[in-house]
């Protein structure tokens, strides 16, 4: 099983003093029986302590805030992570969208999961999702086939679209990243029906290269009947192997940004992302992103509180 080393660096800096910063992050792996954590250092500007919760998806996340002034927020992590795996989907398609909503009337976590969120986009979503799939099909072979069409029909183009990007504005692209891929299957499922849920993580080196490698990645997880959720990636048109790391699920981004927080100010903020990806063989994939963030200008007695996050490439 592939073992991994993986260094992901959050930097904010500031073009004047802030307090006030309250953050939470979410860099620690997730737990499941897929992959199984080795070494995990986190580093943060001025080590304050972190409170460590479990929040409603099943995710670790730490909280933790800094009340100085301060022009700079560094939050390292370090891991080493091997996969361990999944067991073989069937050859032979089953479990239908009737077995499925069988499923869901015993589990409230998966009907709060197929429910559409951008409901004015109902009537689109629909005619587009009558291009690979329809009733009799089982959920297997439809979220293959959804899978397939993000990936035939939408280009992979970086800095058209941001962490605010709406599937409306996706659509309308016919393009973005991992994050938008992922969004936009979600709610193709979802109008469908089929539960399913947001990754955020990262893709990590193999020998055919993937599209999202060296930066932190997003994927889907799909509810199949009779076996339970498995990942998918739009991106590359995958079933998630060994060579994605999860970190954290939810109903979409927010609910998974491995950075994000708060700080009052009148400042104006940068922020860079830097992910290294090691292979046991020494291959390394490296990027470093300089993310664009909204600025704000304001008198100086005025506190105005902002909102950082780092997106999904």
């Amino acid at each position: 099983m592939p073992v991994f080393n993986i260094h992901h660096v959050t930097r904010y800096q500031y073009d004047r003093p802030v307090k006030e910063s309250v953050n939470e992050i979410k860099v620690y792996p997730f737990a499941c029986r897929e992959q199984e954590v080795l070494f995990h250092e986190l580093n943060i500007t001025d080590n304050p302590d972190v409170l460590l919760v479990t929040d409603y998806w099943g995710n670790k996340s730490g909280q933790f805030n800094r009340l100085m002034a301060q022009q700079e927020l560094t939050i390292e992590s370090k891991l080493i992570v091997r996969t361990l795996g999944f067991p073989p989907l069937p050859a032979l398609y089953a479990g239908t969208l009737a077995d499925l909503s069988a499923e869901k009337k015993q589990n409230l976590l998966l009907i709060e999961l197929s429910q559409l969120q951008e409901t004015d986009l109902r009537e689109q979503l629909s005619t587009m999702a009558a291009k690979f799939s329809n009733a009799d099909m089982p959920v297997q072979a439809i979220v293959e086939n959804c899978n397939r069409f993000i990936y035939e029909e939408f280009k992979y183009i970086k800095g058209i679209t941001t962490v605010e990007t709406t599937v409306a504005e996706i659509l309308h692209h016919r393009a973005g990243v991992c994050q938008d891929f992922a969004h936009l299957m979600l709610e193709l499922l979802r109008n469908l029906g089929i539960p399913c849920r947001y990754v955020s993580g990262y893709i990590c080196p193999n020998k055919n290269g993937m599209r999202g490698e060296g930066a932190t990645h997003a994927w889907v997880e799909a509810w199949l009947p009779g076996i339970g959720w498995r990942g998918i990636d739009p991106t590359n048109n995958a079933w998630v192997d060994n060579h994605h790391v999860k970190l954290a699920v939810g109903r979409h981004f927010c609910d998974c940004s491995p950075v994000k927080g708060t700080f009052k100010g009148p400042a104006r903020q940068s922020l860079s992302v830097f992910v290294s990806v090691g292979y046991e063989d020494g291959h390394v994939f490296e990027e470093l992103n300089n993310v664009s963030l909204e600025t704000f200008e304001a008198r100086p007695e005025e506190m105005i509180e902002m909102h950082n996050m780092a997106g999904q490439q």
